[in-house]
């Protein structure tokens, strides 16, 4: 398989919420199916979710390929998996902030094992993210830079998840990080019930608070900050 015939895996024409697949991990898929023969991945159970609510989405917000993993046990629940990863690798040779080759890997793994799976086309989503996305820490200047930030933009709106019935979104993973607070806070705001889960409890509804606007006068600030 192609990378292009894996995206088409994950996003299979006329589906739900499959226009909000990212495409950039599969552009750069060489050999995939070798790949995946070196790879070992497995399918957990997911413990804080026993059977697939159809006014439920999820966002799996996860370090590295954890989400790919747990979005296929999901699958297997009815759950549509849609990944979001938007994440680039470096030049060979070069370090990056970013390892998002594993990923690459787990998307071909997961590509196999969703041609297994009948998903209705009605099924609820579960967003894949990584939550390693944010990590800007160089240790040198020569790193490569390819983390990357979560926007309004790369989630279906408040209104449209209303629409096609989702009334509530569970967030899996070890944190809400304040790219994903910007965007559950719209979706508060439009009744949009919030809840949170460590991936071993059940979840808890979550009160978002509204996100604090950056402004120039706090942006020189901490740039004062770090040139003193």
């Amino acid at each position: 398989m192609t990378g292009r015939e894996i995206f088409k895996i994950w996003a299979p024409s006329g589906a739900r919420w499959v226009e909000w697949v990212r495409p950039v991990p599969f552009v750069t898929m060489d050999h995939p199916e070798q790949v995946y023969r070196a790879s070992n991945f497995t399918i957990p159970g997911i413990p804080y979710m026993e059977e697939r609510k159809t006014d439920t989405g999820i966002i799996l917000d996860l370090p590295g390929y954890g989400s790919v993993e747990e979005g296929l046990a999901l699958a297997k629940l009815g759950f549509r998996p849609i990944p979001l990863y938007n994440g680039t690798n470096e030049q060979q040779g070069a370090a990056a902030l970013v390892d998002n080759h594993m990923i690459s890997r787990a998307l071909v793994w997961g590509a196999l094992e969703l041609k297994a799976l009948q998903i209705a086309d009605p099924a609820p989503p579960a967003f894949l993210l990584d939550s390693n996305r944010t990590h800007r820490f160089k240790m040198n200047v020569s790193m490569f830079d390819n983390s990357w930030d979560l926007y309004s933009q790369d989630m279906p709106s408040p209104e449209y998840c209303l629409e096609k019935g989702i009334k509530k979104m569970i967030v899996r993973g070890e944190t809400i990080q304040k790219d994903l607070v910007k965007i559950l806070y719209k979706y508060q705001q439009k009744g949009i019930h919030i809840l949170f889960t460590n991936g071993y409890e059940e979840p808890k509804e979550k009160v978002i608070k509204k996100p604090r606007q950056r402004t120039w006068k706090g942006i020189l600030a901490n740039y004062g900050k770090v040139w003193r």
